[in-house]
Parts: C-alpha cells; sequence; structure tokens
C-alpha cells in the first residue's frame, strides 16, 4: 500500500514538473508571435528585475513575469536601465531583455495617437494621421492601394480581407476596414504597422460576425458596405437597425438605394445637403444613378453599423422609404412613394429649405 502511495505521489510531482516545465517554456516565446503592435512601456528608475517583470505583464508584452525573473537570473543578466521603451508583444525574452540592457528614452516615446472616429472617411483618417502624426496623408492614402501590401494583410486576415483586396472600382481598398478606435502611435513604428493596427482591430471586432454574414449569403465587402451607408444615414442604434431593413428591402425590390451618403463619397464632400446637380454625377459610388450596394464602403463603421445590418428591426413592416428631421433627429418610415412625399415637404417646411 506504502509503495503505491508512493508510486502516485511521484507520478502526480512528475505531471506537475511537466506542466511547469511546459509553463515555462511557453512563457518564454514571444505573448503574440504575429502582433505589430507597439506597446509603450515606463521602467521606474530603481526598478528590481521581479517589478520589471511584473510591469512587462501588465502592459501586455509578455506572458509571466515570473518566467521573465527565472531567465533573467538563469542568464545571469543585469544592469537593465530606467526609461522609457517601446515593445511588442512579437519580441523573444532575449530581445527584450537586450533593449532594457541597451537603455530606454528619457522621455515619452508616443510621437502622438490617431482617433478613427466612427464613420469617418479614409480621407478624413489621413488628415488625422497627418496632424498628430510623422507620417504625411498622401502616404497613408497610397498605402490603402498598394497591392503587395494588401496581399500581406490578406493572408493574415483572410476572412475580413478576402473579398476586399481586388475589389473593383473602389477608390480605397481598404475603405471601410480601418476601425474606429483610438490608436497609439511609437517613435519607432511605421505607416503600415499602424495601418495594420486598425485592420487588426477590425478584424478583432468582426470575428463574431463572419459566420452569420457568410449565412446570409453576403461578403464581408458587402456587409461593410451596407455598414457604412446605414452608419452614414443613422442617428442611434434603433435607426441604425431601421434603415438597415429600407435599405435591404429596397435591395430586395431592386430599388436604388438613393442615399445621400453615397453621393457625399463620390464628390468627395462631407456634406449634409445634397443638391440635385449633385445627385447626377458619375460615378459608381453614387447610388441615386446606380443599382445595389456600389464598389465599397463609403467610410468606416463601427460594428454596431454591422450589427445593424445582420440585424435589421421591423424590416417585415415592409418600410421602403425614410427621410429625417434634421433639427430634431425624428426619422419618418413609409412604405409608399406618396406617403413619403408628404413626410419630405413636412421635414422641408420645418427645416426651412427645400431639396
Amino acid at each position: 500500500m506504502i509503495h503505491w502511495t508512493i508510486g502516485v505521489l511521484v507520478v502526480v510531482i512528475l505531471f506537475f514538473c511537466f506542466l511547469g516545465y511546459r509553463y515555462v517554456q511557453r512563457s518564454l516565446k514571444p505573448l503574440d508571435p504575429t502582433s505589430n503592435e507597439s506597446i509603450e512601456v515606463k521602467v521606474p528608475i530603481g526598478s528590481t528585475d521581479k517589478q520589471i517583470g511584473d510591469i512587462l505583464q501588465k502592459r501586455g508584452v509578455i506572458r509571466s513575469g515570473f518566467v521573465f525573473n527565472y531567465y533573467v537570473k538563469s542568464k545571469q543578466l543585469a544592469a537593465f536601465k530606467a526609461g522609457y521603451y517601446d515593445f511588442k508583444p512579437s519580441m523573444t525574452l532575449a530581445q527584450i531583455a537586450t533593449e532594457l540592457q541597451k537603455g530606454g528614452s528619457s522621455t515619452p516615446i508616443g510621437s502622438g495617437k490617431v482617433l478613427v472616429r466612427e464613420g469617418v472617411t479614409a480621407d478624413q483618417i489621413g488628415d488625422v494621421i497627418q496632424k498628430n502624426t510623422k507620417f504625411k496623408k498622401q502616404d497613408f492614402l497610397n498605402l490603402l492601394n498598394d497591392q503587395q501590401f494588401l496581399n500581406e494583410l490578406k493572408k493574415k486576415y483572410p476572412d475580413l480581407l478576402s473579398s476586399a483586396v481586388g475589389a473593383k472600382d473602389v477608390k480605397y481598398q481598404l475603405e471601410g476596414y480601418l476601425y474606429p478606435a483610438t490608436y497609439s502611435v511609437s517613435k519607432n513604428e511605421t505607416l503600415k504597422q499602424l495601418v495594420e493596427q486598425m485592420v487588426a482591430k477590425e478584424n478583432q471586432e468582426m470575428q463574431p460576425y463572419y459566420q452569420k454574414i457568410k449565412d446570409d449569403h453576403m461578403s464581408v465587402q458587402q456587409a461593410l458596405t451596407l455598414a457604412s451607408l446605414v452608419e452614414g444615414e443613422g442617428t442611434n442604434q434603433e435607426s441604425l437597425e431601421m434603415i438597415a431593413g429600407v435599405f435591404e428591402n429596397r435591395l430586395q425590390k431592386n430599388m436604388k438605394l438613393q442615399t445621400d451618403v453615397s453621393v457625399s463619397y463620390a464628390l468627395g464632400k462631407h456634406q449634409q445637403n445634397i443638391s440635385y446637380n449633385d445627385l447626377k454625377v458619375n460615378s459608381p459610388y453614387n447610388l441615386y444613378q446606380n443599382n445595389g450596394l456600389g464598389p465599397g464602403p463609403v467610410n468606416n463603421p463601427p460594428i454596431n453599423a454591422v450589427k445593424a445590418v445582420l440585424y435589421p428591426k421591423d424590416r417585415d413592416k415592409g418600410y421602403l422609404y425614410f427621410v429625417a428631421n434634421m433639427k430634431t433627429g425624428k426619422i419618418y418610415y413609409t412604405k409608399s412613394y406618396q406617403q413619403h412625399q408628404e413626410n419630405v415637404s413636412k421635414v422641408q417646411k420645418a427645416n426651412g429649405y427645400e431639396k
């Protein structure tokens, strides 16, 4: 009995030793080998190896501060220096230790932040990038159509970009795929890395919905295009879902979407009031002149707009038209063109203009 108990105990000990070994080996490897994210880390003066490991773990650079401390001691590394560092989750512990021995910057590395607001266009993002970083707007816009770069991204994010790369007649192939969020730009970060941050965030947000898009017989390009149109017209989640239902009803009946958002994009202008002459602009994006969704997204919509497209509200009521009162924000939905015209007249009168 005693021998049996000892045998079991030995097996248990060996099992936990094996698990510990596996954990250490895993923690020695990069946290995320494919990541291009730059993470700024401050190492205060007087920090111990253990404290540095804890900081790196909390900042999401490494998997385990404990293993980092073990690695440093086993390699007899020393003389880590205080300062600001630009680390990536794709770095090995050896690479991180080397940087810590070289020393960091005495001032924060970050050269700026890029805020991508919901529903803005690539052109508008370019303005923000040029204002807040070392990068030029035109270089950013050129990169959105750089075929080699696009193919690299497509290999990394096939679910997201398979229907985008190579799309015809689009202004920018990555329009619609630059997720609205705030992005930190470090001193050593490249423009490609910044754009990939945005695309990676888009892929992360879209991940739960790829199967639903497929089940609805849409491509990701179509889903994001419709989401961008809905985002441009809606004001809150309910209106996004209602407008998505209207657009989908019109598409089912092969009716033109006739959305002003598409005309604004075709004109390269960001304006609410569209003139009659504007509706005649010759562009595949002009959905007053063309059927369907157009070539691609007309802005970069948030995930709420995508959800509205996948789960529209009151579509079964058969609404085909809507018009918004710009003063009150109220949106009127109707089934018939006659009712719609009556609502348009009321709204124009209330807002003091005629279209």
